[in-house]
């Protein structure tokens, strides 16, 4: 389980469109796995910590191991559903009661009951007191562990996670606490500039489904890791394209999934690849980054492609400073050049990191901040607006909180009305400040408050 090893497992099995992922989201408490009428939609293995019970565990989706779709994918869908099977230490095996026992699912029950691993027979869509009866059906199929559950209508999932419980090995460390302490990480960018390649490469594991056909993460995949004692979340996202290329409804929740994954991101890593260059759409992504003020690095993906005999580290830093200029507004983001197919310069994603993480504990001293604030009025005068120019009284920065998450240096500055501070005074201060402090990966957040005895003298001119 990737360095887990303290947190039991639990995987989702079942055939297509037996309601796995909707499962997934009541189990988990948030939707992470796209829900849709269609089969076979899951074509990854998600997965996301479980803490609604006594006791946490790792939960599995798969994609439906009978599965719907392309023919190119069928075979590596199964392949991560057995994976699951294999690796998880207990089974919920989900199946539709309305629309009854089924030859796969047959099938499917003989190969769990080979597997020797413990199963719960959970059967699905028992949404209303009326639909209890059709769960007799499914005795036939001889598991011990079974429960009749609503996942739509949260029906029976204390009593599913109760039947998990029990069924959980014992393991040296395991809690039923919250607590989680991972560092999320969102992998961004077009469909097939190599997220899911990356994720492997990282993780040492095919555990994303990696195919040439763009768009194939429709999810945005929870993949856990461990490394050197610190936990990570790595969000392998659905590509994002443009609205008006959005193919299907199921390609339009993929791209609400992927935004909302910057959201809920302690950090966002934005894949570029580089033999397309930096394209508007990067542009784009890059923006939602900067909008959600979310710690970043960019990966300059395909390098083995591109990749020279010689001058090696000339061409390195010419496409590095070609993407910076492209992509000016995360000027702070650190720029790695990578190939997720070899694993070439991968293992630095994780100094970058821990270089972003150290800068957020960086502090600029009250008083060398007030001067190294002055000096930069001083020597760039704000502009003027409607006759009147911003003046700065005073600065501090924000303490750090104790979260272990890299959080962004915030600065509060007092000045005489902060809407006389326009974008470009703006980026020009967070550049001073930067030269003090780089803080690598990292927006600066400025936050301008007016003084109380400026504030009140600007209402009454304006009375007057």
């Amino acid at each position: 389980m990737d360095g887990l090893t303290n947190t039991p497992s639990v995987a989702i099995i079942g055939r297509p469109n037996v309601g796995k992922s909707a499962l997934f989201n009541r189990l988990i408490g948030r939707k992470i796995a796209i829900v849709h009428d269609r089969p076979g939609i899951t074509r990854d293995r998600i997965s996301a910590v479980c803490t609604r019970g006594t006791r946490r565990f790792v939960l599995w989706d798969t994609g439906g191991i009978f599965g719907a779709g392309e023919t190119e994918l069928n075979t590596q869908v199964r392949q991560a559903a057995e994976q699951a099977l294999r690796e998880s230490d207990v089974l919920l095996f989900v199946v539709d009661a309305r629309e009854g026992l089924s030859p796969m699912d047959e099938d499917l029950a003989r190969v769990l009951r080979k597997s020797k691993k413990p199963v719960v027979l959970v059967i699905n869509k028992i949404d209303t007191v009326k639909h209890e009866s059709l769960a007799a059906e499914f005795d036939s199929l001889g598991f011990k562990s079974s429960v009749a559950v609503s996942a739509e209508h949260d029906r029976g999932i204390s009593d599913l996670l109760g039947a998990i419980d029990r069924l959980l090995p014992s393991s040296a460390g395991d809690s039923g606490g919250t607590h989680d302490d991972s560092l999320a990480v969102a992998i961004l960018g077009r469909p097939n500039v190599g997220k899911s390649s990356l994720v492997n490469s990282i993780v040492q594991s095919r555990r994303a489904i990696v195919s040439e056909l763009a768009g194939t993460t429709r999810d945005a995949i929870d993949v856990l890791y461990e490394r050197g004692g610190r936990r990570f979340v790595f969000i392998d996202t659905a590509g994002i394209r443009r609205r008006g290329r959005q193919s299907s409804s199921a390609e339009v929740f993929s791209v609400l999934r992927a935004e909302r994954s910057i959201g809920r991101a302690d950090l966002c890593v934005l894949i570029v690849d580089l033999t397309a260059g930096v394209t508007a759409q990067d542009k784009r992504i890059a923006g939602l980054i900067q909008e959600a003020r979310k710690p970043s690095i960019i990966v300059l993906n395909k390098w083995d492609l591109i990749k020279p005999r010689r001058d090696q580290k000339q061409i390195v830093a010419k496409l590095v400073e070609v993407a910076r200029q492209r992509i000016f507004f995360l000027e702070y983001a650190p720029v790695l050049v990578t190939s997720s197919l070899t694993g070439e310069y991968v293992g630095k994603l994780f100094g970058l990191v821990e270089k972003i993480q150290l800068a957020a504990y960086r502090h600029i001293g009250t008083g060398v901040l007030n001067r190294l604030l002055r000096h930069a009025f001083e020597a760039n005068p704000p502009p003027t607006v409607r006759g009147r120019r911003l003046k700065l009284f005073y600065a501090a920065q924000a303490k750090g909180t104790e979260d272990r998450q890299p959080a962004p240096p915030e600065f509060a500055l007092f000045v005489n009305d902060p809407r006389l501070l326009s974008q470009s005074y703006k980026r020009y201060l967070e550049s001073r400040i930067r030269q003090a402090q780089p803080f690598p990966g990292l927006p600066i957040i400025l936050t301008l408050r007016p003084r109380a005895g400026s504030a009140k003298r600007t209402s009454r001119s304006r009375s007057k």
